[in-house]
């Protein structure tokens, strides 16, 4: 009997601890470095007198990708994390004192629409059909399959999910032909910074976004988003996975153009039939021993504010956005022009998220988890000034809008810059989700998961193909597990 394949997975974020499941569940041997103590990546996690916060992604929708991966291990979800779906999902508050609050039923929908957007009721309807037709053709498309392999004939059904019109075009002036109050307007448009992007300058294909929260809710994780970490590296753990932490991948040793190992930090290096790269595909030929080269517009980073503050907040809902006063004006601040560099913008949109509204365990019973967030040009050039001057801007917009004083009341706080973030994600310039989904390129041709040019080595995770977000860098450890189980078996 030949001995098991071996595959190492460089990076223990998300996309690479579901491909490091799915390979060990069909019998590859399987080791995972990280250079940091504890798995998770960017979904992680952060602890201070009590008080817990998330300090990545702070909800999950398409739960259903999350139990196809831990059925793909013979495991039921719910025995591993407690999924609670948030009723509403947010609150949307405008600079001129008006406010509404999302749901996920239909009726709750349309009581909302009909009191605050009468006029655009079957616009708002023909929007979500759109964005479903793009979901679904892209459910069966992009979403299933690497860019350049071969069309599976299952795949030809989904064109009658292709929309004729409207669907191709700029996300901005797609969401403009079909509503009409600007207020809605806006709320469509905050979808594509889902992905770290513009509105202005993204296809309507993002459309789809808005379509699948709406389609299949929002949710917390009991305990924290990163309850998900931790149950995925039990996992591995019980799947006979070697994870080595402390421990940074230095070099990806190839020979003939294939990979034949990974040099680490710890132990020389690591003998390799496959090495799956988990990170900044920017980063990425660093390790081949090339030069490194970012291509392309990078996505927005973020000016984040983790606050424990001894005060219940009641009144609050688990999410709140409080937009700025001009969406157009911030966007151009956020990526610039010819004539001006990228800068945090004068008026931010801030997303607030109390996520101890909803789950008790994250707080003190006096307390409150406040987790505060502005998108921000991706830079590492970020001083203690700039976060100064943007934490004062940040709260001159929260209390604009209502927002109660709490600066008496905090009694824990972390801040989080671009720089921050670059350095401790090895993300080149804090950019969260890679490069920019703006235009057909930066959308849709993404760093590839299998790489032509070396056999044997891989990509995974929210920088690379199919892009960003929880449910999609799952997506992306289910296309790399089945190329390497097409093409690295013989």
């Amino acid at each position: 009997m030949s001995k098991p394949r071996k595959a190492v997975v460089i990076g223990a974020g998300l996309g690479g601890l579901a491909t490091a499941l799915r390979l060990a569940c069909t019998g590859w041997n399987v080791t995972v470095v990280e250079r940091h103590s504890r798995a998770g990546g960017k979904m992680n996690r952060w602890k201070a007198k009590g008080y817990t916060f998330d300090t990545g992604p702070s909800l999950i929708t398409m739960p259903g990708v999350f139990h196809e991966l831990f059925a793909s291990a013979g495991e039921n979800l719910a025995e591993h994390i407690e999924l609670l779906r948030l009723d509403p999902v947010a609150r949307y508050v405008y600079p001129d004192g008006g406010s509404f609050v999302a749901g996920h039923s239909l009726p709750q929908w349309q009581q909302e629409l009909a009191r605050e957007f009468p006029a655009d009721l079957s616009g708002f309807y023909r929007l979500l059909s759109l964005g479903g037709q793009l979901f679904e053709l892209s459910r069966q498309t992009f979403f299933s399959q690497a860019p350049g392999e071969p069309p599976r004939k299952e795949m030809l059904p989904a064109l009658r999910h292709m929309p004729l019109r409207y669907g191709w075009g700029n996300y901005h002036r797609t969401v403009e032909h079909f509503i009409k109050d600007p207020r809605l307007v806006r709320y469509f448009d905050r979808y594509a910074t889902y992905v770290g992007s513009s509105p202005y300058q993204a296809p309507a294909t993002l459309l789809a976004i808005p379509y699948l929260e709406h389609a299949y809710g929002a949710y917390h994780i009991k305990g924290g988003l990163y309850e998900l970490a931790v149950a995925l590296v039990q996992l591995l753990r019980d799947k006979g996975v070697e994870l080595l932490f402390d421990t940074e991948a230095t070099g990806i040793e190839t020979d003939a153009k294939r990979v034949r190992a990974v040099s680490v930090t710890s132990s020389g290096s690591i003998d390799a039939d496959v090495a799956v790269f988990n990170g900044d595909a920017a980063v990425l030929p660093g390790l081949l021993g090339m030069q490194k080269h970012v291509q392309g517009t990078r996505s927005l980073s973020g000016f984040v504010m983790l606050l424990g503050v001894r005060r219940r907040l009641a009144e609050m809902r688990h999410h709140t956005v409080y937009f700025s006063g001009d969406y157009n004006a911030e966007f151009a601040q956020l990526f610039g022009s010819a004539d001006q560099p990228p800068a945090f913008p004068d008026d931010p949109t801030v997303y607030v998220n109390i996520a101890s509204i909803s789950d008790r365990s994250l707080a003190p019973a006096h307390g409150e988890t406040v987790f505060i967030m502005a998108n921000c040009p991706a830079s590492e050039a970020w001083s203690a000034q700039d976060s100064a001057k943007a934490r004062e801007l940040v709260f001159r917009r929260l209390h604009a809008s209502g927002f109660p004083d709490l600066t008496a009341d905090i009694e824990v706080e972390q801040v989080w810059s671009p720089r921050e973030l670059a350095g401790t994600y090895a993300m080149p310039g804090g950019a969260i989700y890679g490069q920019a989904s703006h235009g057909w390129r930066g959308t849709f041709l993404r760093p590839a998961n299998r790489d032509r040019s070396i056999r044997g080595l891989y990509r995974v995770g929210g920088s690379s193909h199919p892009g960003g977000g929880t449910p999609t860098v799952l997506m992306g450890a289910r296309i790399v597990e089945e190329l390497i189980n097409r093409y690295e078996t013989s």
